[in-house]
């Protein structure tokens, strides 16, 4: 069965854009590692994510961290992407739910699917669960998304709808 490993920026923007339900609906199975946890829970007290994963149906997804291959280290990115990706690399089936480009180069290096915020939101349509890709790009953008017209105009096309 295919893992979903969480990172902090779409549990972040998900959270804010009230489409924290969309993980369960379309992963498989997703975890969010310890290290990401805390991540979250450094942000502001209000922020929907730190409610969400310190709650009952948050929480339950938090696993404890792995060994990470200096391989990983090498790569010098933050905590969390850090120990997505280790985690990731322990167990077969994983993907990877990156935004960061420099975590996702990591990603590709090691072969590891990548799926981000946005692909979610396409999945998400494509799957049924929103109606409309277009208006929650424009909520994603509102709440700090940094998209390029080049990726958003991508997804659009994806998704059947006019960029």
């Amino acid at each position: 069965m295919t893992t979903w490993v969480v990172n902090a920026s779409p549990l972040i923007l998900l959270g804010k854009i009230n489409r924290l339900e969309l993980l369960a609906a379309l992963a498989p199975s997703f975890v969010i590692p310890a290290a990401v946890r805390s991540e979250i829970l450094a942000g502001p007290d209000l922020d929907p994510a730190r409610t969400w994963v310190e709650s009952a149906d948050g929480s339950a997804h938090v696993i404890p961290e792995v060994p990470i291959p200096a391989e990983i280290l090498a790569w010098d990115l933050g905590a969390g992407e850090t120990a997505v990706l280790a985690l990731a690399t322990s167990r077969a089936s994983s993907v990877c739910v990156l935004d960061d480009l420099a975590a996702r180069n990591c990603a590709a290096v090691f072969q590891i699917p990548v799926i981000g915020t946005l692909g979610i939101l396409l999945k998400a349509k494509v799957g049924g669960f929103i109606p409309r890709l277009k208006p929650e790009i424009e909520i994603l953008l509102s709440v700090g998304s940094q998209l390029s017209l080049s990726l958003i105009h991508q997804a659009l096309t994806l998704a059947g709808e006019r960029p």
